[in-house]
Order: C-alpha cells, then structure tokens, then sequence
C-alpha cells in the first residue's frame, strides 16, 4: 500500500473525549526528479502515494470500468455517477476533441466492500459533461459548450437513461475555451444550485426549475464546494490561486480580504520533479525540480465527513494535478476572517511520484470517506497551451505523454482505526424519515436529506421541523451518536425555507439561540421581511450588533441591504462606526453599498452617450468577461495579483494594445499572446478564436470601453481573422506591431 509518514507531529486531537489521533507527517523523501511516465497498474500506482500515519488509500474503481472520470456524485442510495471527459487531450493537439462521445458511467458497490462491482453507460454521447447533481431518481447534466441543464432518468432500472428532459434551456453557445467553462453545480445549504463562471444560480423543487441572477455575477474554474454554513470556496486555476471567494456565501458578492491565504500557502510540496508545468522550469520549478507554486489547482473539497479523525472535518482539501498531491488546509476563524493554512510544515496531505496521478476532484462521501478523483493520464493542460511554440509541448514530446490516455482511478481515503459506514438507502424513505438525517454527522447525509425533503415537497413534515428548529441544546445523542445538534437546526430552518415556510415567529426566536451558526442562519432568513420594510424584524436585529460572535455581526451587516429603510441605513452606519477596526465587518458593509450601486449599473452609465449597437454589443461583452477574462485580468481589468509582486496577466487599461490599432486587439483574441510584455513575463493568453465573430467582436468593445474607445464590429474580426487564417500559433508582440 502507500508509504505513511512517519516523523513529524504535527499535533494531537482528541475526538469527544474517546480516540486520541496523533497526526504524523512523513520524513520527505529523495526527490524523484525525472520520474518515468509509463502507466503503472492500479495495485502498482498505489506503492507511489505518500500519506499521513493512520491514513490508507483504497481502490474504489479503475480501467475499463471508468475512463478519463473528471466528476463523481452519489444518488441517495449511494449508486455513483462518473462523468468523464472521454475525448479530452487524446493527442497533444486536442484533435477531436470536440466529438460528442463522452459518456457519463453509473457505478454500484454490490457487496458494500467499499469497492466498485458494476459499471453500466447511463449516458452516452455527450460532449465533454462537466457538472452532474443527483437529485431523486434524476441526473441533472451540463456539457462543455452549452448553459442548457438536462435531467436524465432510468425508469426501467437497468442502468441506462432512458428519459431526457431539459430543464433549462439557453440558446447561446458559452463562449471561451475548456479552461473558461461552468463547474460544479452544487446544491447549498440556501437551497439554490450554484456554479462557477455563470450569473446564475437555479433552484430545484417539485414544480420545476427556478431561476435567479448573483450580485456580482460568478467566478471560478473547475471545483465548486461549501463549508456547514453555505460558503462557497472557488478555485482559480488560471489565475494560479488555490481558493478564493470563501468569505461569505456567494450572493453578497465578491470578497477577497489580504491576508485570507496565510504567508507561503501557495508553495506546494510534491514528492516528484515536475517537469510538465506551463511557464517552464525557468520561472516555475524550484531548484529539485519541483513545483515551486501551485498551478492546476481544481476539485477542492471542504471535507465534512464523519469517518476519518475529527480533526479532519472542515478541512479545505486542494487536489493539484500538476503537482501530483492533494493540499490539506486547515480554515481558521481570526476575528471573523476565514484565513488558510497548510496543515503541515512543508509537506502535503497526499503525494506521489507517479506521474500519471492526475487528481481533479475531492469529495466527501456518503461512507464518511475522502474520494479522489484520478484523471490517471499523461497531459493534464488544455490545449491551447500545449501549441507550437508552447513551454508545455516538448516536455509532452519527451516524456511521451501524449500516449497515455483512456484510463482513470477512484479512490478513497480512510483511516486504519475507523471504519467506513456502509451504503446509504435514502431514496425510498418518507419526508418524515428523511428528517431525522438533518442531524447526521456526515454533511453528505445532511445536504442529501435536505435536498430531497424540499424535492419531495410533503408539507406535513413543517410541524417536526419547526419543533428541532425551536430546541435549543448544543450537543444531543440519537440514532446516529454524538450530535452537533446545532447544525440540525441550522438545517431544519433551512429546509422548512426550501418548502416555502419562512416563520416570522421562528425567525425573531432564533436570534435568542444559543448558538451562532443558528442565529446566522436566521439573520439570513430574516432578509424576506427586510425586503418589505418589516419594522418589528429590523428592531429585533438591532441587538445583535452587539452579539458576542463577530461572525453574526458581520452577516447582519451583510443582510441590511435588503433593507431599504432610513432605520436600516442608520443601523448599518452604527455597525461601520462600532468595527471600523475588522475589515469583514466593514468591508461587507461596503459591499451594500456597492449591491445599490453595482459594476455593471456603473458601466451602463459610462456608456451611456453610446450609440444603441454599441451599448447592445458592450454590454454582451461585460457578460462574457465576467465569465471568461476576469479569473487572469480582474474585475477592474487591472491585473490579479499572483502573490509574488507581480501579475496574473498585464493591466488592460491604458493599455495600447487596447486602445489603439483594433487588428492588434483582434488577432491577440483570436491567436493568443506569448513572450514579455513591456519588458515583463505574464506566460501565455489564451487564444479565443474557437468562438465566433460577434463573440470575439462584443468582448473586444467591452475592453475598449472601458478604455473610452470606438467598438469592434464582428465585420471586422471576421476580415481581421480571414487576413490570418493560416496562423495556427500564438502571436509576439514583436510580430504584431512590425
């Protein structure tokens, strides 16, 4: 099995008075600076991991049973659904890439061993499915490309889909390239279906689908998660940043205080050179070869499981696939601020030094487990920076990896002292039934409850979930041990606002409870009354700005913009005043301000005196940079910051390339950009020219305008792209302004 670690202790956690856990890391090896690149069996991959003492990785599922999986879910019964990217880098061109012959795989443990018997074609012919979500006997599926979400269902049980619904349709092709699409899907505690890169969130319920706008639109890449009280965490792996936006739950907009990634987070440690890493060894690999900051970070995971040691739950779990290991974060509280810390002193939870170990996703399982998902495969970068003249392309040449494809592993990771509970049986339970598993200590279960009480939509339930919402204990014993029985009526609150009952009554009570994860969760509830002006509530919420946990300071601060009363303001204004010193505080307050007054009601004004085509096409084009260029180049179109003094991508204001000759514009979004910019190294931008002209031409007017400059025209991509229709490679600035 895997090597464990074995000498340095990290620190010691007593789980409720009964197991003492000692978490040792290992005495980091002999690096491996060029391992070699042949596939190894699954039993022979499994010699090549690294992990904590106590932890074990186990098999749950490989070749030919999965191939290329890149996203799992679990029904309520625990039946897994594997979607895989079956045409994704088949060659180091990404030809055919774009066939429509993926496939999402439904996966049974038939004996409960933990491991994977059976695998059956739920759906076939799909292009390159990115998002999956169970909700009962339905599969909700989003494929690369396309906004539309798709229910499939097997009504005759035999493993295969043979009902297909849309549930939501959106004509428009999603523009950009594999790196700038939606991911994950994720069902949270407010009950609304979030993802990243899109406006919108969706909610689910027994009649249909509804549909809402986010403040400050959605960010991201690939890997979505939440933590026991709905924050969201988003990763970036183009803008190299291992999570962001966690602060607080996505509807309140963006916020990224400093500091909220502590000093030298960002350096991972693999076990093995990494060779593979876009930028080159010159600017990011460290002396031994190694990865010297994280670069592909994806498939993050708040780990919320109960059947690994307590000191586990909660934990940001970071998979890199560039750097072959998983980060295990620890999120600390600091007057109200989320701040990330790596759990170890310069090492990582899960390594490896075989260089096929490609994990892109972390999830927390209905078993209590941790579940990797492993690519397993060779080239890991989209191919727009695998092109000629790329860093990546002769590393790929030399090491072969663009041979190893069509393969793919599960695993899970347990622990040698507690057992993995065995599968779940929710999908036949009554609304009733399912109530009692709001109080689980798996967060799978709790969501999985939740979910499918509000789907089934039986009412007769409300009496028995206001009854736990009114109690008041912390801890309580049931049928599933030791509770946090907080967290159940956090759930139970939520859940009765899933089935349409917000109770005032309930509401103004929970501001009293004992607990502040629970008077969260009410302040939050209270926003339905603040929209209408609701006197008695505001009066009511008026104390808690003195609430001995900042944490619920910070969420009334949050909550009073939907408030649009002199009483309101006057509060908001006290609470500025009260904790002018905790940036959350203040800052959230500032991002109420900002909801009244957004980026985008700012930018309809700048343009204002435009002609009426040039505001349709700007407008579009904001749309599609919030969505595909604001991970690299900022909402302000400033730059992000990398943490190293510099940026992400160059600032696009001011910027000559931007305001002046359109070709310049033009042909950088089409073919990309490579090699310095003004004496500075950014790496490579992206080229867009897979999307149309008017996509090319509406992104283009939106930078410009920003820049006080005339529109593009899609005419003008289109006879800009037909003048370079032969280049296939990124463009130099060199190149462009001889």
């Amino acid at each position: 099995m895997s090597k464990i670690y074995g000498c340095l202790l990290l620190l010691v956690i007593v789980g409720c008075g009964k197991k003492e856990y000692k978490d040792k890391i290992y005495v980091k090896p002999e690096i491996v600076r060029e391992a070699p690149s042949d596939f190894l069996s699954p039993e022979e991959s499994l010699e090549k991991f690294y992990l904590p003492e106590g932890y074990k990785i186990e098999l749950v599922a490989s070749e030919p049973m999965v191939n290329e999986p890149v996203a799992i879910a679990w029904d309520g019964n625990g039946k897994m659904y594997v979607a895989q990217m079956d045409t994704y880098m088949q060659n180091v061109d990404a030809i055919g890439e774009d066939e429509p012959i993926s496939q999402i795989k439904l996966l049974v443990d038939l004996d409960g061993d933990g491991k994977m018997d059976k695998s059956t074609v739920f759906i076939d012919s799909l292009l390159l499915p990115r998002m999956i979500l169970p909700l009962d006997d339905r599969l909700i599926v989003n494929e690369t490309y396309s906004y539309d979400l798709w229910s499939y269902r097997d009504t005759d049980n035999d493993g295969v889909a043979d009902e297909k619904i849309r549930v939501y349709e959106n004509p428009k092709r999603r523009g950009g390239n594999l790196e700038h699409q939606q991911s994950g899907l994720v069902w949270n505690l407010d009950n609304w279906v979030y993802t990243t890169y899109n406006p919108l969130r969706f909610r689910f319920n027994k009649d249909g689908v509804q549909v809402d706008s986010l403040v400050g639109g959605s960010s991201g890449q690939w890997g979505l998660t939440q933590d026991d009280l709905g924050n969201m965490y988003y990763s970036s792996a183009g803008s190299e940043i291992a999570a962001y936006n966690f602060q607080i739950p996505p509807i309140y907009g963006d916020l990224n205080p400093e500091g909220q990634i502590s000093e030298g987070f960002m350096e991972p440690w693999p076990v093995v050179g990494t060779p593979d890493v876009q930028g080159g060894a010159e600017l990011r690999l460290k002396p031994d070869g190694t990865l010297n900051k994280f670069t592909g970070v994806a498939g993050q995971e708040i780990f919320r499981g109960d059947k690994l040691p307590p000191s586990t739950y909660g934990d940001l779990f970071i998979p890199e696939p560039v750097g072959r290991l998983v980060r295990r974060a620890k999120v600390k509280n600091e007057n109200g601020k989320k701040v990330l810390y790596n759990a170890y002193d310069e090492a990582e939870f899960l390594a490896s030094t075989d260089l096929n170990f490609r994990p892109v996703q972390a999830q927390t399982g209905p078993d209590g487990s941790l579940y990797i998902v492993d690519m397993y495969r060779g080239i890991i970068q989209e191919g727009n920076w695998t092109r000629e003249g790329s860093h990546l392309r002769p590393v790929i040449l030399r090491k072969g990896l663009d041979k190893n494809i069509g393969r793919g592993r599960i695993y899970r990771i347990v622990h040698e002292d507690i057992k993995p509970a065995g599968k779940p049986n929710l999908l036949d339970k009554s609304a009733a039934e399912l109530v009692d598993y709001l109080g689980h200590p798996n967060g799978w279960y709790r969501n999985t409850a939740q979910k499918l009480i509000i789907i089934k939509g039986d009412m007769g339930v409300v009496p028995k979930l206001k009854e736990i919402a009114l109690d008041n204990e912390s801890f309580w014993t049931n049928n599933f041990g030791d509770q946090d029985y907080a967290l159940q009526r956090v759930h139970a609150l939520w859940t009765l606002e899933g089935l349409g009952v917000v109770d005032r009554n309930l509401v103004l009570e929970k501001f009293n409870d004992e607990d502040y994860r629970v008077r969260i969760a009410a302040v939050r509830l209270s926003e339905e009354f603040l929209k209408k002006d609701d006197q008695g509530i505001l009066k009511a919420l008026a104390p808690l700005q003195n609430d001995e946990d900042i944490n619920v300071v910070n969420q009334l601060a949050l909550s009073l913009r939907y408030s649009k009363s002199a009483e309101a303001e006057e509060l908001s204004s006290s609470i500025g005043k009260q904790y002018e010193d905790n940036e959350m505080v203040t800052a959230s307050i500032g991002l109420g301000i900002k909801a009244k007054d957004s980026d985008f009601l700012k930018f309809k004004e700048r343009i204002a005196n435009s002609s009426r085509i040039h505001k349709i096409t700007a407008l579009a084009g904001y749309d599609i940079y919030r969505q595909t260029c604001v991970t690299c180049h900022g909402p302000d179109l400033k730059g992000v910051p990398n943490g190293e003094n510099s940026l992400i991508a160059p600032p696009l204001i001011g910027s000559p390339r931007v305001t002046g000759d359109k070709d310049v514009l033009v042909s950088i979004l089409l073919n990309g950009l490579t090699g310095p910019i003004e004496g500075k190294e950014y790496g490579i931008m992206l080229p867009m020219g897979s999307n149309d002209d008017e996509w090319i031409g509406q992104v283009a007017t939106y930078i410009r305008a920003m820049n006080s400059a005339s529109m593009v025209r899609g005419k003008e991509v289109g006879e800009i792209r037909a003048k370079n229709s032969d280049r296939k490679n990124y463009w130099t600035l060199k190149e462009l302004l001889n």
